[in-house]
């Protein structure tokens, strides 16, 4: 008497496919993990700290000055712009 074990039981399939998706499922949470753990503006829900619109438009505009895309008076008017827009 073989007790069921001739070609292995007919339910290994659901013990694969379960384990597949438990990979996967790891891989998801490893990798919204570590993409939500940047900090500042990006990654995390928005309301939880995330700067407005204005605000990011100023780091922004500090960035390309800082970089050296922009002159002074070029970071100045656009400074005059944002804060007329508030």
């Amino acid at each position: 008497m073989m007790w069921g074990y001739g070609d292995g039981p007919g339910w290994m399939w659901l013990l694969g496919l379960l384990l597949v998706a438990g990979i996967a499922l790891l891989v998801v949470l490893i990798v919204r993990l570590s993409a939500g753990s940047g900090g500042g503006a990006r990654g995390g829900p928005p309301g939880n700290g995330t700067p407005s619109g204005g605000t990011r438009a100023r780091e922004i505009l500090d960035e390309r000055f800082a970089k050296g895309e922009l002159t002074a008076d070029q970071y100045r008017e656009q400074l005059r712009v944002l804060d007329e827009n508030r």
